[in-house]
């Protein structure tokens, strides 16, 4: 006979339970049963354990198949069961057993395992089902454990969907506020720069007449009162006629560059339009660059390879949230490289001798039809956005998780900027969103969008 441990009750659901948990989270009986045994030694045994769903089957040894507790029951049962099924070994049970085993692997994911024990025939679907270990080991898994561990999987997803939403709904009236907030600062700061801008005009016409009458003076007053002289001695007259248009150029300039980066700031606020508008895309992605210019520094290289793209159709304000996105991306894994050099004379020197490997974002647009890609399963035009980098790459199990993190599953999960990113352009605008990375070398992200000339 078989020494069992006294029965235990159905054992509780797992508090440790997660979206992504395998069948290893699960109570599995390992229970082995030679074919060579008598029917009623296991009727024993499933007496004395009434939670025991199934033994496994072996013959020498080796897995043959599994017996269930229902099925088992079930064929006692039947006229002259007992007789034919109780006093002959197991083997007899098993050739009028019709096999249906479903066997999956131990790492199997619970959600998984529950769409395939569905699929079964309706016989069968109450049916424990065989879990295949790492090292050929066999164990069984009732369906009842199975089935409720699913629900309280579902339920978890529900409850963080909600709490998603919930937060997601929280965030994005902060992040309104903020717009709105930033949205007034930029306007504050373009008044004062716009009387600054308006006035440089004059500035420059004043400063060209002023300079014009010095020279006048200087040209038919050749011996001036020696007061005058004295006085242009004083002031260094010729420093001030050369050093005045370089002022007012100064000025220009840092007018210019605040009233930009001001401009670049309100649009950038501009995230909760209703509808899709004609948006300039080359501009959303400059002002971007402007307001990550302070990051950029010259360690690293901006190349724009811009076609000519005239307005398109989009959400401008999400869409420069996905520009950012992989821009400061691209960034981080760049700056992490540029770290590990330690000394910044090396990238001076790799900018000296043009080398290769200067660290380098490259912004590439361009309006493309499936004539030019013809593996790209998508009709009609469209506009291509690529922003590569040269940096480190990603390796082969952080694309597998990038591109799992685009799932609906994983974004309940965990959502990052580059699912939300995925989001918004597949969802929101109808388009692709599309990665490639080597190892070591260079990772691309591409976006696709609708186009209608």
């Amino acid at each position: 006979m078989v020494d069992l441990p006294p029965p235990d009750p159905l054992p509780m659901l797992q508090s440790d339970i997660h979206p992504d948990s395998t069948l290893s989270s699960l109570i599995l009986y390992d229970l082995r049963f030679e074919n060579s045994r008598l029917g009623v030694e296991l009727a024993d045994v499933f007496d004395r354990d009434p939670y025991l769903p199934g033994v496994i089957l072996t013959e020498e040894g080796s897995f043959i198949g599994m017996v269930s507790r229902r099925q088992f029951l079930e064929y006692l049962l039947l006229p002259q069961g007992l007789d034919l099924f109780l006093d002959n070994p197991l083997r007899v049970f098993f050739r009028y057993n019709p096999t249906n085993l479903l066997v999956l692997s131990i790492h199997t994911p619970i959600l998984t395992a529950m769409q395939r024990a569905l699929k079964r025939s309706p016989q069968f679907a109450s049916e424990p089902i065989v879990v295949k270990g790492d090292e050929e080991t066999y164990s069984v898994l009732d369906f009842s454990q199975l089935s409720l561990t699913a629900w309280q999987i579902r339920g978890i997803e529900t409850q963080i969907r909600y709490e998603r939403s919930q937060a997601q709904m929280i965030q994005s009236e902060r992040m309104a506020s903020l717009g709105r907030l930033v949205d007034g600062i930029a306007h504050e700061i373009l008044d004062p720069v716009g009387f600054i801008w308006g006035n440089l005009t004059h500035i420059c016409r004043y400063e060209q007449d002023i300079l014009q009458l010095l020279r006048a003076y200087d040209q038919h007053l050749l011996e001036p009162p020696p007061y005058i002289a004295d006085l242009k001695a004083d002031l260094e007259i010729d420093y001030l006629q050369a050093d005045f248009p370089r002022a007012v150029e100064s000025v220009t300039t840092g007018a210019k560059r605040l009233r930009d980066l001001a401009m670049s700031l309100q649009n950038f606020c501009h995230v909760d339009e209703i509808y899709p508008k004609p948006a300039d895309l080359h501009g959303a992605l400059d002002g971007i660059l402007l307001l990550l210019k302070s990051r950029l520094r010259s360690e690293i290289k901006i190349v724009k390879n811009y076609c000519t793209l005239p307005p398109i159709t989009c959400y401008i304000g999400h869409l420069t949230q996905v520009f950012v996105n992989i821009l400061i991306t691209a960034v981080d894994s760049l700056l992490e490289e540029a770290v590990t050099h330690q000394v910044r004379q090396d990238f001076q020197d790799f900018a000296a001798k043009g080398h290769p490997h200067f660290p380098t974002i490259e912004i590439t647009t361009a309006i493309q039809s499936q004539a030019d890609r013809p593996l790209m399963k998508r009709s009609g035009r469209w506009v291509s956005i690529c922003i590569a980098d040269n940096g480190p790459g990603l390796t082969v199990d952080e694309q597998e998780k990038l591109r799992e993190s685009f799932s609906v599953q994983r974004r309940t999960h965990k959502e990052t900027s580059l699912s939300l990113s995925y989001q918004i352009i597949t969802a929101k605008h109808g388009g692709d969103f599309l990665f490639t990375s080597t190892p070591g070398d260079r990772t691309e992200f591409e976006i696709i969008l609708p186009f209608e000339s």
